[in-house]
Formats: C-alpha cells, sequence, structure tokens
C-alpha cells in the first residue's frame, strides 16, 4: 500500500508524521519526496549513498540546418525556444523535456541530450528502507526528480511518501496512483484554509484521505468542524505538548522516547488498511 502524506502548507507535522509511522511498521519504505528541501534524514541520521543521477532531455539547434522557420517556437507551450531570422536561442530552464520539438522540426535541426537536474539517494536501518530525491540547487522542476524517486517503489512494502508542502504539481506528481493521503494540518485558521485546498486536490486525483490534527488544543474546533460537515476523517491528533516539540527540535522521532505512540501509530495504519479495503 502506498501512502502519501501532504498538506496545503509547509510546517504542519508532515515530515513528523511520516517518520514516526515509518518507524512503527514493519517492511517499510520511506520516500521522501520533498525534493527541494529533504529533511526526513534530519530524524532519521542514516548513512546515505548516491544511487543514481536523474536527467531530462533537452533540445540542442544544430544552427547549420535550422532554417529558422519558427515551428518548434510556435509548439513549445512553455516558451523554451525563441527563434529569430538568423539565430536560435534554448532557455534549458524553462522546457519540461517533452520532445515535441525534435519530432516537428523539419529540418531535423534538433537533437535531445540529457540534462542532470538531480540526484537520487538511499540509506537503511533494519527493517526500513529509506530513499530521498535531491534537486540540484538552481533547478526550477521538481517533478522530473520525484517521477524517479517514485521508480524505485518497493510494491512488497508499505511504502509512505512524505510530499512536499502545497498543491502545486510537486504534490499532484507525489500524491497521484497512492492509494490513500493522510493530509496533516494544525487547528488554526490557516491550517484549515490550505486543508481545503489539499482536500480539493485529493478529490480531483481520485485519492482517498484523512486527517491528522497536529498541535491539537491550540486554536479552535473550525478543522474537526468542516472534517465532520465533509465527511473526512480525523485518523489522528497529536496535542501540543513541550515534550514532543522538544523532541522534533532536536530531530528526535517522539516513537522513539515515547513508545506508547508507536501503537498509536500502528493504529493508525491499521485504520487507513480497513478504509482503503
Amino acid at each position: 500500500m502506498k501512502i502519501a502524506v501532504a498538506s496545503g502548507k509547509g510546517g504542519t507535522g508532515k515530515t513528523t508524521v511520516s517518520v514516526n509511522l515509518a518507524l512503527s511498521l514493519p517492511h517499510v519504505q520511506l520516500l521522501d519526496c520533498d525534493v527541494e528541501e529533504p529533511d526526513c534524514n534530519i530524524y532519521l541520521q542514516l548513512p546515505l549513498k548516491k544511487l543514481e543521477d536523474v536527467s531530462v532531455p533537452v533540445p540542442e539547434i544544430d544552427k547549420e540546418k535550422c532554417t529558422f522557420c519558427g515551428k518548434c517556437s510556435e509548439f513549445c507551450q512553455y516558451n523554451a525556444l525563441a527563434i529569430f531570422p538568423q539565430d536560435a536561442l534554448v532557455f534549458k530552464d524553462l522546457c519540461h523535456g517533452c520532445g515535441g520539438c525534435t519530432i516537428l522540426c523539419p529540418e531535423n535541426a534538433i537533437k535531445e541530450k540529457k540534462k542532470c537536474v538531480g540526484i537520487i539517494e538511499s540509506g537503511s536501518a533494519s527493517s526500513l528502507e529509506f530513499l530521498r530525491g535531491v534537486l540540484n540547487i538552481g533547478e526550477a522542476m521538481a517533478t522530473p526528480v520525484i517521477a524517479a524517486l517514485k521508480e524505485k517503489i518497493n510494491s512488497e512494502k508499505t511504502v509512505i511518501l512524505d510530499a512536499p508542502p502545497g498543491t502545486a504539481c510537486p504534490v499532484i506528481e507525489t500524491v497521484s496512483d497512492c492509494d490513500f493521503c493522510i493530509l496533516v494540518t494544525e487547528p488554526t485558521p490557516f491550517g484549515l484554509h490550505d486543508l481545503k485546498l489539499a482536500v480539493k486536490l485529493t478529490r480531483i486525483l481520485n485519492v482517498p484521505c484523512g486527517v491528522v490534527i497536529n498541535k491539537a488544543g491550540i486554536g479552535d474546533n473550525s478543522v474537526e468542524e468542516y472534517c465532520k460537515e465533509h465527511n473526512i476523517p480525523v485518523l489522528m491528533k497529536i496535542p501540543h505538548r513541550r515534550e514532543i516539540a522538544e523532541l522534533c527540535s532536536e530531530g528526535i522521532p517522539f516513537v522513539k522516547e515515547l513508545p506508547s505512540w508507536r501503537e498509536q501509530f500502528r493504529n493508525l495504519f491499521s485504520t487507513i488498511e480497513e478504509r482503503v479495503q
């Protein structure tokens, strides 16, 4: 089963939930899909090794063959190509690697070359397998790295995907094709606002979801009222307690120091299993 852990905003506790859930279950594969700022290993402290580079195809124009007809530029929806009467420019950072310009060129003046945009790293500890993507500094598109990371999914294991914040393309790439999505929120107006966006996203993707309320005890009951109104299960509440906050601030998964929480995370997983079936 593939379980994504997402939210509509950053700082709600997605990584906290992802790591503590992974450490509470046997035979788990944890994927850190927040490739712009991967932080799961702050808690895990695993030695990591590089598995592979992640590359995308970008066009290269042979100006000896090019007649500067402009068909490739007209085709490109991302304005990655600019054709002038006697020159042609490629803006590699805008290219999405679709390959359409290469196919379309009547003079076969365009060929593709690979551009490295990130890497995949891995580590392990007992029954936990950890993988993360790391986007190269300055790169604009995270989705190719996330897609390459998801190709490493082991269908024989329970897979937990720690999603990026927000509801943009990287989150869509992460949550797509998952069996369930845990939406982590906090009981505040900001938390509720962005939870609504995340719920809408999961419904567009047709992925069932449930809510984990982090920092329970602050704010108000509006998140729970929203969930009740829209028939969204509240799967777990993590209280706003100093001992949990201190452990998180030190990079320590709280299930290690507060073992009673392991059973609560196992119950969370069992509830998700029942809902997926």
